[in-house]
């Protein structure tokens, strides 16, 4: 069967299995143009060359031989899997999955980052991954450990502000340690967030500058708290201590009591047993202000007290269920749009963008590589990366 490319009405016959497999692991797959075409049996030139840019594809590659695709399709998957454990993928407490394709863009972006920021030969092996790869006698002692390497004292989140200075107090921690740490901005990212699916966040392998990912919700659709996001970024930081490099889901309800050691060490981190066991937990408004102490979602310290038997199941799901009723009902009124150049700084990573200024400075990497790489060409020019410098400032 094939499917047949129209140029000036001329009809050329490409192989169907070839069209299908370049572009069923593409961010294009779900598109209408591809899926109609597939019913069809047909597509314009135009249309097709569209597509393939989208989807970062060479369009000539439509018309080689299946063999030629499929290698090219196996060195592209090789590629992409090198920042990721041998699992495609890493779930937590949620049925929901997110394929490899789905975020294929922002891998193969991070992974573009890490390449460049690497040609610095001052940068050694990275001191928080594989640090946990061996578990501990305890939990207790393995979250004490990643605290001292990341030089985070036991009480200064619960000593912020707010959740939002928490969570950048982590970001600045895990930066000085080679962590680079990137963060969703709707419309300055090379591809969007996943609809449908709750992904929260993903982690990608190097031994030097390993990069983490997280995400915070299309204005509104599938909002991440920043309780939720403080969460997320440490379960993160955790992976890597632990060696373990894939896309996260997480779910912030569910009273299911198996529990992972990655989690088990987030709560930890985040709400200690030793001092957790004192929180007022009585009622719901006592667990929101709890979860103000923590700086992390309601849902979590219920989460937590039910784990370490100061709630019952029972007690916990009836909890849970009132705060999801409480959290759907709640005015999801989208954010203020960021500025463009605060948007790239904040999907960049300040310390990734210090970094990349750097080694542009130094004629490592040259004025177009830069806006590829940074800007995903949404800008270009020495001005827009003088823009940008500012920003970072």
């Amino acid at each position: 069967m094939s499917i047949n490319v129209t140029l000036d009405r001329v009809a050329t016959p490409i192989e169907r299995g070839v069209f299908e497999a370049l572009f069923e692991q593409s961010v294009v797959s779900g598109y209408a143009a591809v899926r109609n075409s597939l019913k069809t049996g047909s597509i314009s030139f135009t249309e097709l060359v569209k597509m393939a840019r989208k989807a970062e594809i060479p369009y000539p590659l439509f018309f080689a031989p299946r063999d030629v695709v499929d290698e090219q399709l196996r060195l592209k998957r090789k590629r992409l899997l090198t920042g990721f454990s041998s699992r495609r993928e890493f779930a937590m407490n949620s049925r929901s999955r997110v394929e490899l394709s789905q975020v294929e863009l922002l891998v193969k972006n991070l992974q573009f980052k890490q390449d460049y920021i690497k040609k610095d030969k001052t940068l050694g092996k990275n001191a928080i991954v594989n640090l946990l790869k061996k578990p501990g006698a305890s939990v207790e002692q393995d979250a004490a450990k990643l605290m001292a390497a990341l030089k985070l004292l036991p009480a200064e989140l619960r000593g912020t502000k707010n959740k939002g200075d928490a969570l950048d107090v982590l970001v600045d921690k895990l930066e000085a340690q080679n962590v680079l740490v990137a963060q969703s901005a709707k419309d300055y990212m090379p591809q969007q967030m996943p609809k449908g699916a709750i992904f929260s966040g993903m982690t990608l392998r190097d031994g030097k500058v390993p990069f983490i990912f997280i995400a915070s919700g299309d204005d509104g659709e599938k909002f991440e708290p920043t309780g939720r996001r403080v969460f997320t970024l440490t379960l993160l930081a955790v992976l890597v201590a632990r060696g373990r490099f894939a896309t996260v889901t997480y779910n912030g309800h569910t009273t299911d009591e198996t529990s992972m050691r990655e989690y088990e060490l987030t709560a930890e981190i985040l709400m200690p047993a030793a001092d957790f066991q004192r929180a007022n937990i009585r009622d719901l408004e006592a667990i929101r202000a709890a979860s103000d102490v923590y700086k992390v979602t309601p849902s979590a310290v219920v989460m937590r007290a039910q784990r370490l038997k100061l709630l019952t199941r029972d007690e916990a799901e009836t909890h849970l269920i009132a705060l999801k009723d409480a959290y759907d009902k709640a005015d999801k009124t989208p954010r203020r749009s960021m500025l463009p150049m605060n948007a790239l700084k904040r999907y960049n990573g300040r310390e990734c963008s210090r970094r990349m200024l750097a080694l542009f400075d130094s004629n490592g990497i040259s004025t177009s590589d830069f806006c590829r790489v940074m800007f995903s060409n949404t800008y270009r020019g020495e001005r827009a990366i003088n823009d940008f410098r500012a920003a970072i400032s």
